[in-house]
């Protein structure tokens, strides 16, 4: 049976979660969460963030997606429970999505996540250069794209977040969408606008915002269109200084297929790049119970590429 305590700390909502891992013990099992932290703001509208502090940290950090169809998704501590059992803290980031925003402006908001939790590391009692994150399907295709586009911060900006870097040291997801210019095909673009990803057509409804009329204007041009869908895709950023990356992804994904994990890992591999490709034999888009099924083998990338090598 889950246990919760609830208590007020810093204005912050926190709890104590029995997550009933198997074979541990009540004190090694109790999880310190801290809800609805904000990491910054968009539209003066508040982006937040949950942590999740098992009792024996080792002292890394793991940035969680909670993005699923690129808008939020609260899942269960459950997803993650292999990483809290092995003494990572997890961020579980809660990204502005659609219908209101698009994949480019979510993007921003994840590099600004990392950039929070670096320069809170201490607070958190993590190491801020070992640092990785994770997510599926969209959450995938956002974890990858900040992995790969990360940068050393603005030295410029009076925030100091803000000068803090967003650059992470490995990735690990499942099913992510990496080539929106060679979707499924050579050459077949992918905006939104067949397939199943009609469905999240909001996600593609580019804007940019005119300073002289003072309004945002639809996108329409396609070449345009074009460069934004090459900016959003992670494979465009990848290059030999890339985080090493770990993929799993099912053989019969109906919605992101195969060939967007096989493109990126190719690329990858060009690069000189750690990376591995685990096809999970019969799956689609998801399969049952992933995250709990699959979720040691993630653990295990993060435990080969962040922890400290042993003298």
């Amino acid at each position: 049976m889950k246990r919760v305590s609830l208590y007020l700390s810093l204005g912050v909502l926190t709890c104590l979660v029995s997550t009933g891992l198997s074979g541990a013990s009540k004190e090694s099992s109790s999880v310190r969460h801290q809800a609805d932290v904000i990491y910054g703001r968009k539209f003066d509208l508040a982006l937040t963030m949950d942590v999740f502090s098992p009792a024996k940290p080792n002292g890394l950090g793991i940035i969680h997606l909670a993005n699923g169809g690129w808008h939020k998704a609260h899942q269960d501590p459950s997803t993650f429970a292999e990483l809290l059992k092995r003494g990572y803290t997890v961020f579980r980031v809660v990204l502005a999505g659609e219908p209101k925003f698009t994949i480019p402006e979510a993007a921003a908001d994840i590099h600004r996540a990392v950039r929070f939790i670096r320069y809170h590391a201490k607070d958190y009692g993590i190491n801020p250069d070992r640092l990785g994150n994770t997510g599926a399907s969209s959450g995938g295709h956002l974890s990858l794209l900040q992995a790969y586009s990360g940068d050393a911060g603005n030295p410029q900006s009076t925030d100091p977040i803000e000068r803090t870097s967003s650059r992470i040291q490995a990735v690990a997801c499942f099913f992510p969408l990496t080539d929106l210019l060679n979707y499924g095909a050579p050459g077949q673009v992918q905006c939104g606008d067949f397939g199943p990803l009609a469905y999240h057509r909001a996600s593609f409804d580019f804007q940019e915002f005119d300073p002289e009329t003072r309004v945002y204007s639809k996108v329409t041009d396609d070449a345009k269109k074009r460069t934004i869908l090459g900016q959003i895709s992670p494979i465009s950023h990848v290059t030999k200084d890339s985080p090493p990356t770990f993929i799993i992804h099912g053989d019969k994904d109906l919605v992101v297929p195969l060939q967007q994990s096989e493109l990126l890992v190719a690329k990858l591999k060009a690069a000189g790049v750690p990376v591995e490709l685990v096809i999970k034999k019969d799956g689609g888009h998801p399969w049952p119970n992933f995250w709990t099924v699959d979720g040691p083998a993630l653990a295990d990338w993060f435990d080969r590429y962040l922890k400290p090598v042993q003298p």
